[in-house]
């Protein structure tokens, strides 16, 4: 029988556009930024620009439906090509444990926050910000994920418990860190 592995509790916060500053960009409409108006629609349509979305004609839509799990990180990952993004559809609301970029094989666990979206906004990261797939925080959760088609391919190219490629790193965090993540989905909010 093997002992449980050691496990860093994470706050659960409210994910804003200053708190997840480090990480990405909050996809959603900016208060404080003035919309602009579409050419054909005029002000029928506001439209902002929350961030420079950065990819390439290998870039993919995927649906993924979430269903709730466990509140712990085993895995982190970065992307190295592209900006992924984590859009909600049906106004659910679900989690995500990030960590800043880093110039090694595993997320600095200083950096390592989980942030807690109400359904009514998305995540754009930025290029090589550590992040595990979103956590379910109200039954089912729809969300459409932005990324690259090499993405889904470098997750076949398995290296034990780990994957890798030319746009993936995904580590495992009990190998790399001597423990994984934790957080409780009522969290502090």
């Amino acid at each position: 029988m093997t002992s449980p592995a050691a496990s860093r509790v994470l706050p659960l916060q409210q994910a804003t556009a200053e708190a997840l500053a480090p990480y990405g960009v909050l996809i959603a409409a900016d208060a404080q930024r003035t919309p602009r108006s579409s050419s054909f629609y005029g002000e029928a349509v506001e439209l902002w620009t929350p961030g420079e979305f950065i990819s390439d004609s290998d870039t993919t839509l995927s649906f993924a439906r979430v269903h709730p799990r466990r509140c712990e990180v085993l895995w982190m990952e970065r992307h190295f090509r592209h900006t992924q993004c984590f859009v909600p559809i049906g106004g659910r609301p679900f989690a995500v444990v990030l960590g800043a970029p880093t110039a090694h094989s595993a997320p600095d666990p200083q950096s390592v926050k989980a942030f807690s979206f109400d359904g009514s906004a998305g995540l754009m990261m930025h290029i090589g910000t550590w992040h595990e797939f979103p956590f379910a925080l109200a039954g089912d959760t729809s969300v459409l994920v932005i990324l690259r088609k090499e993405t889904n391919r470098d997750l076949q190219h398995r290296e034990g418990d780990e994957a890798f490629g030319g746009d993936l790193e995904k580590r495992n965090l009990q190998l790399r860190l001597g423990h994984t993540f934790s957080f409780d989905p009522a969290g502090d909010l």
